[in-house]
């Protein structure tokens, strides 16, 4: 028989326990960012343990220190000469935030139409299952070296990560990485990630008085840090709403279509509103900067008197393009506010945290073969070279520590996942695929 036969066939013969091995994973609320909840984390790492231990894999809880968050290193050897892959994923979610806004409870995993919704569902708890799918559709006769790498703090920013990457280089070197945390193009159309844009968080204060004073005495000579505040922030963008800061890179995107009714539909975009930047809409998505205010400090509306506002706050969310650094992203932010800040205003720029770009050269063997594997696990359909506007950083490191590894980074996310949101949902035939692509790609990358 066909191996691709087998493999689908084995596939679906394990999907039923897979499915139920996901749904006991999206039922522990492992929520990084939330303190109260550290036990849970905990707890989802001793599960991800125990299903590789389970599978033939030496599987172990690694952190730094005594206290740091708990990542799980499994191992299993293939014949010797056999190349070596390793397979990444985390465990810890995002807070789910209001359960009101919640069609079912999130963390009670329930199957509506096509989709498995609750928190963790595809955001990654499906990524740590691909990877133990593929083992387990492999079994003994794995044509690969395999290490598995299971992160508890990618939804925090992976603070320990460099550390434990450099602790563990030599368990965790590799000639192949996969990274199962990114996604599709659409519902039946594969994708690899070749660029994601960076980050660079910094808060900015603008003060204006050393006290509140009375608006009707002094408005109309003392500006209030409010209307300063707001004067700074509107120079960030020129009139199209493109980004005005100099000394920024950007750069060209892949050939996609990306049609208008997909992007407003996928976006939420009010009738009638207009798109702001220059150029394509895959290059204002992917490798152009963006910077997003994301958070005010100003008082509120409802009980607002009658006084000059003496600071004001905002936080600002630059993504830096693939080919910048964000040494030179904030260096350029931080000269145009300095520039620009009217009046004689005090200001205050805080970084909050950065993370670097990455922009993948996706040639070679080993692309060669995921490109064919996505390619018969879809039927047919050639994966799309894509982008990500978002940042996941600790690719960076990745490719900082194993730089002469080929790095995979793929995913089971779709445009209507809802990732980090409320009703994040797995597509469940877009699953199937991901597990039938990464057996594939193991089998093939051994074969080769």
């Amino acid at each position: 028989m066909d191996t691709e036969v087998q493999i689908r066939d084995r596939v679906r013969e394990l999907l039923p326990a897979l499915r139920s091995d996901l749904e006991d994973l999206v039922r522990i609320e492992s929520v990084s960012a939330d303190p109260a909840r550290a036990g849970e984390v905990e707890r989802s790492a001793e599960a991800v343990r125990d299903l590789f231990a389970a599978e033939g894999f030496d599987a172990t809880i690694a952190r730094i220190g005594e206290s740091g968050p708990p990542a799980v290193i499994a191992r299993k050897a293939g014949p010797e000469g056999a190349p070596t892959v390793l397979l990444y994923a985390h465990h810890d979610v995002q807070p789910e935030n209001d359960h009101a806004d919640w069609d079912s409870p999130p963390f009670e995993p329930t199957e509506r139409g096509d989709r498995l919704y609750g928190r963790g569902a595809a955001d990654d708890k499906a990524g740590v299952i691909t990877h133990l799918a593929a083992a387990r559709v492999l079994g003994d006769d794995l044509p690969v070296n395999l290490v598995v790498f299971i992160e508890g703090e990618e939804e925090v920013g992976s603070e320990t990560l460099v550390e434990l990457l450099r602790e563990h280089r030599d368990e965790l070197a590799a000639d192949v990485i996969v990274i199962a945390d990114s996604g599709n193009w659409d519902i039946g159309v594969p994708a690899l990630t070749t660029s994601l844009r960076g980050l660079v968080r910094v808060d900015v204060e603008v003060r204006t008085l050393d006290h509140a004073v009375h608006s009707g005495m002094w408005g109309g000579l003392a500006p209030d840090a409010l209307m300063a505040l707001v004067r700074l922030l509107d120079s960030l963008y020129d009139e199209a709403g493109g980004l005005a800061v100099e000394g920024l890179v950007a750069g060209p995107a892949a050939d996609v279509d990306y049609p208008e009714e997909r992007l407003r539909a996928e976006s939420g975009a009010l009738e009638g509103l207009q798109w702001v930047g220059h150029g394509s809409a895959v290059e204002r998505l992917w490798t152009q900067p963006a910077l997003t205010i994301t958070g005010l400090d100003a008082p509120k509306v409802a009980g607002a008197s009658n006084t000059l506002v003496p600071a004001a706050r905002a936080r600002l969310s630059l993504r830096v393009a693939p080919g910048d650094t964000t040494d030179n992203a904030l260096a350029c932010l931080r000269r145009h506010l300095e520039t620009h800040v009217p009046w004689g205003a005090h200001l205050d720029v805080t970084v909050v945290d950065t993370g670097e770009a990455t922009r993948i050269e996706a040639t070679g063997p080993a692309y060669d073969v995921a490109r064919g594997a996505f390619r018969d696990a879809w039927d047919g359909t050639d994966p799309v070279d894509m982008g990500v506007g978002g940042s996941i950083p600790f690719i960076a490191e990745f490719l900082e520590t194993f730089p002469q590894a080929s790095v995979l980074v793929t995913g089971v996310e779709d445009p209507d996942t809802r990732a980090h949101g409320a009703n994040e949902g797995l597509h469940l035939p877009e699953f199937e695929k991901v597990l039938v692509a990464e057996a594939l790609l193991l089998q093939r990358l051994g074969d080769a």
